[in-house]
């Protein structure tokens, strides 16, 4: 950041007092410019015994699998950021059952937050960020074409729990490299 949002003069970076980190502070008006993680929400939408995953239609990732997620906007709350992002991308309808998982990527900037969600009706389609939505059992989900690390992990945790029928909530560490830690 170069310069200020409120008044257009240069920042430097440098820790603020009282302050302990480094930030972008402004040499005019003083304002500490705070940059931190991005939220981002998703919803693994359930169809009796399958689950709903979206085909990316943008970058990154084209053409990669995935689940309806993205950035949370200002003022809603995570159930309505999963919501709105399962009816964008996959035209699905979902009643939320429960938060499931709960990722820190700290080289990215990111916490993604993920529930489970129980699709009111068998009805979805590809919405503008989607090249293509589609129905999978377990054993179909094609795992060599997930479009991210935590997408992945996220569905290899769905499927040992599948297994056993419980599904507590997860919490981990996705790492630069894929390295993955809880």
């Amino acid at each position: 950041m170069k310069y200020c949002s409120l008044c257009g003069a240069f920042t430097t970076f440098a820790i603020p007092p009282g302050d302990n980190l480094p930030r972008h502070v402004c040499q005019q008006c003083q304002t500490v410019h705070y940059q931190n993680p991005k939220v981002v929400v998703g919803c693994i939408p359930e169809w009796q015994d399958q689950i709903l995953l979206c085909k990316r239609a943008i970058e990154p990732r084209y053409g990669l699998w995935t689940f309806p997620a993205g950035f949370m906007e200002n003022d809603e709350t995570i159930e309505q950021a999963a919501l709105r992002e399962t009816e964008e991308e996959a035209k699905a309808n979902v009643t939320l059952t429960g938060l499931y998982t709960v990722f820190s990527i700290p080289h990215v900037s990111q916490v993604y937050l993920v529930f489970r969600g129980t699709m009111k009706d068998p009805t979805f389609g590809a919405g503008e960020e989607s090249l293509e939505v589609q129905l999978f059992n377990l054993d179909q989900i094609p795992w060599t074409e997930m479009a991210f690390t935590v997408i992945e992990e996220t569905l290899r945790l769905y499927s040992q729990d599948r297994a056993t029928g419980q599904f507590p909530t997860h919490v981990g560490t996705i790492q630069r490299g894929g390295k993955k830690g809880r």
